[in-house]
């Protein structure tokens, strides 16, 4: 059990002389107050004592390790702050006054020398004499420590576990490859190889024990590398791990009765043995507590989505500026024009929709207020809307509220003053924005982003809308609709700078609402600690039954610079928020493509039965078999061939005889069944391979150029047309309804066949224009799909246990 009164003791110790870190000894009395780790007997020489008249406590062994105690020196190697000496007393002082004189220069050097290594911020404007003489400064003494022998020094056998205290995310926790080359190793190695990380508050000891079985740390403790014994017990690491997860959530800003943070704990290495797990190095950095924001009152968001009122301010009586096209576009989409109020001093009526005088004229309060009118006339509407209390909900659409330097002081005092209000009776207006594109919302019967309709028709594509896309970039989210009219979401909601509601808000709107089945979101940032709120709501919407496909911008740094110019947003540590919001159960895209293809599966696929990995795949050209075989690997995850049961053999070679093609092909998968193969045969085929208990799902090639098959719009020989009621484009459709396994068409040709795609597609045929393609895009949906019920499993399995 943690002693963590003694432990907020030793922070308390250190607070009131400004030294919000833990010397290594000191770090060493936290493990030890855990009761589970053990840390090695040491003594502590200040630099102020006569190394001469200093007791020396005893140690056993023939051997002692020396280290130089700075606050501000973590890695203490470079800086020749680390030493083995003979345990004899003599030699240990003449040692430790040796560092002691030795370490302040050679420290300096190793700063001054290369620019990549990283100092100290109480170092970095400091240069020559005056860095030399802060360094000597911060040297508080030497610490003499108990020689651990380590069973072997061999590549693994070192293991680092830490807690850091993140931006978006809070608390988190990592483990991996420990000793001097952790970072290189993190670097080098293919992803969750070397380390892998986690929120503290959505995993416990068992499941990030899981994820840590995935690296070559375990492998090599486990004894399962050639020659080597295992040295820990898997029990072990998962005490170890449930302690640091337990130790993280209690000094955790989201923690409300937590008297510091713990903003870095490292243990790098430990050393294992068959004693256990013993720290040889540590660091610690801790602070006092920062406020969170009030939490927005996303109810009203409701309001946003289904406004019984809607206000815009901003709309010119003379011409076609964004407020106009908005009004247009209200308009257009079927909302109710009598329930449209124009906030236009001096003008009875626009468009023959009426108009207000002032916020404070306004017949009644708005459900939804939107504002298109100039940046620098958003700050005093805002405060007029908070005093007056007009409206639930704002869309803020102007930019330059945060994205450029000049506005930032204006906007964070505007912030700040929207997230007061919300501490109001009745919480105050929420804001989405700005510099927002603005909402399309079909079951709220409007449309109010500024894009004209006649560059952006939004057609109805689906018998059912099932899905919603959330994106802080608008013009990402108009360009996926104008690609592939087929995403035809219920909800599109651009949120801009974030001024107010957050990407958490926004999911966790949407994974309460029962008509949403698949949220796609664009995130470019995070505001403070909303990433883990985000995934929180991830967790909850898979739990709900909901799939999250999600993409991250600002994956590299000149990404994250561009993303603060766009739309406000500091990007963060992409590998973090990839692990963590994976970890919550979204399926996590790494390119625009990709996020493309799996938010169009999932809309489509949604109902879908997904039972493994096992892929029967078809086509009547030999390549695109070949080809859907080569693409099954994913980055973490593969499809597998699957192996046809007897019987779905047999079914095969019948299918094959009846169109006289037994003596060109043989049965296998994948399934060549030759250009010869007609409508018919494609089905009969997929529907043995949908019929097996072996196969999971289904890809086939549906051959547009094949003599056999009919694949045209319009052509004088009725055995190509797609009308017909024998051709693939009125059979396949049927097949894919019946079935309860996902199948992905391929029409890989020009545009010819462009009307037979989009026939299917109309049809709620998922299509693709590439076998690869098709073929990597769900082995990605497959693994999100089993990943989801893995993640709902481990959920239940903890509510139990609470």
């Amino acid at each position: 059990m943690i002693d963590f009164t003694f432990i907020t003791g030793l922070l308390d110790q250190s607070a009131p002389s400004n030294r919000q870190t833990l010397l290594e000894h000191e770090v060493y009395r936290l493990l030890d107050a855990t009761g589970v780790i053990t840390a090695p007997k040491t003594n502590f020489i200040p630099a102020s004592h006569s190394l001469a008249d200093h007791p020396l406590e005893h140690f056993s062994g023939d051997k002692v390790v020396l280290k130089i105690v700075s606050p501000s020196i973590i890695h203490k190697t470079e800086a020749g702050g680390v030493k083995v000496v003979a345990n004899k007393s003599g030699i240990i002082r003449a040692a430790a006054s040796e560092m002691l004189n030795s370490v302040p220069a050679l420290f300096q050097r190793y700063l001054e020398e290369d620019a990549d290594h990283e100092r100290p911020d109480v170092y970095q404007k400091l240069q020559g004499e005056q860095l030399l003489r802060a360094i000597e400064r911060d040297i508080l003494g030497v610490l003499v420590v108990q020689f651990i022998p380590t069973e072997s020094k061999a590549f693994g056998s070192e293991v680092l576990i830490g807690l850091r205290n993140t931006r978006e995310f809070g608390m988190t926790i990592s483990a991996g490859l420990g000793g001097t080359d952790t970072e290189l190793f993190a670097k080098g190695f293919q992803k969750g190889l070397a380390v892998v990380s986690a929120s503290t508050e959505i995993t416990d000891g068992k499941a990030f024990f899981k994820q840590f079985q995935s690296t070559l740390a375990y492998k090599v403790l486990a004894g399962q590398t050639r020659g080597r014994e295992r040295t820990i017990s898997d029990e072990q690491l998962v005490q170890c791990f449930s302690m640091f997860i337990e130790l993280g959530n209690y000094y955790s800003v989201t923690n409300s009765s937590t008297p510091y943070t713990i903003e870095e704990l490292e243990i790098n290495p430990f050393a294992i043995s068959g004693n256990g797990m013993t720290p040889l190095d540590g660091m610690c950095r801790f602070d006092i507590p920062k406020a969170l924001p009030l939490p927005r009152p996303i109810k009203k968001l409701d309001n946003l989505f289904h406004p019984s009122a809607i206000g815009i301010i901003g709309v010119s009586a003379e011409k076609m500026n964004f407020g106009r096209i908005i009004l247009n576009n209200l308009v257009t989409s079927g909302y109710d024009k009598s329930k449209i109020t124009i906030i236009r001093p001096g003008t009875a009526e626009i468009d023959g929709i009426k108009c207000a005088e002032s916020l404070a004229k306004l017949e009644y309060k708005l459900d939804l207020l939107i504002v298109a009118v100039a940046a620098e006339a958003v700050f005093d509407l805002v405060d007029d809307l908070i005093k007056t209390d007009a409206a639930e909900s704002v869309m803020l659409i102007p930019g330059g509220l945060g994205e450029t330097e000049a506005s930032r002081e204006r906007t964070a005092a505007m912030k700040e003053k929207i997230n007061a209000s919300h501490a109001k009776t009745g919480g105050g207006p929420i804001f989405l924005g700005g510099n927002c594109l603005g909402v399309v919302s079909h079951p709220g019967e409007y449309d109010s982003w500024f894009i004209p309709k006649e560059k952006l028709p939004l057609i109805s594509k689906k018998s059912k809308r099932n899905s919603a896309l959330i994106s802080q970039s608008g013009a990402f989210m108009v360009t996926r609709v104008s690609q592939n009219p087929w995403f035809d979401p219920a909800y599109m909601s651009a949120l801009g700078n974030q001024n107010d509601i957050t990407h958490g808000d926004m999911l966790a709107y949407f994974a309460d609402n029962p008509d949403v089945d698949v949220i796609g979101v664009y995130v470019e940032g995070f505001n403070d600690m909303d990433g883990l709120a985000f995934a929180k709501a991830v967790r909850r919407a898979i739990c709900n039954g909901k799939q999250i496909i999600f993409y991250k911008a600002g994956q590299s740094s000149a990404g994250q610079d561009a993303t603060m110019g766009h739309t406000a947003s500091i990007a963060g540590d992409y590998s973090i928020c990839e692990t963590i919001v994976r970890q919550a159960g979204a399926i996590v895209a790494k390119n625009l493509s990709e996020f493309n293809d799996i938010f169009y599966i999932s809309g489509l696929m949604h109902t879908k039965a997904i039972g493994g990995n096992r892929l029967g795949a078809i086509s009547g050209a030999g390549f695109e078999t070949v080809a859907m075989a080569d693409s099954i690997q994913g980055d973490e995850f593969s499809m597998q061939m699957a192996a046809p049961q007897p019987a779905t053999k047999a079914r095969l070679q019948t299918i094959l005889a009846s169109k006289k093609l037994d003596a060109l092909m043989e049965v296998r998968n994948p399934f060549d069944i030759n250009p010869g193969a007609d409508d018919d045969a494609h089905i009969q085929c997929c529907e043995a391979f949908c019929e097996d208990p072996g196969v999971d799902a289904i890809v086939i090639g549906l051959d547009p150029m094949s003599p056999m098959m009919r694949t045209l719009e319009t052509s004088s020989k009725p055995d190509f047309d797609i009308h017909s009621p024998l051709s693939i484009a009125k059979q396949l459709p049927q097949l894919v309804n019946s079935q309860s396994k996902p199948i992905l068409g391929v029409i890989d040709g020009g545009e010819l066949y462009t009307p037979l795609v989009e026939k299917l597609k109309d049809q709620g045929v998922v299509v693709f224009r590439s076998c690869d393609r098709a073929v990597q895009a769900l082995t990605k949906y497959v693994e999100g799909r089993l990943r989801a019920k893995q993640v709902i499993t481990q959920f239940l399995t903890n509510q139990e246990r609470i």
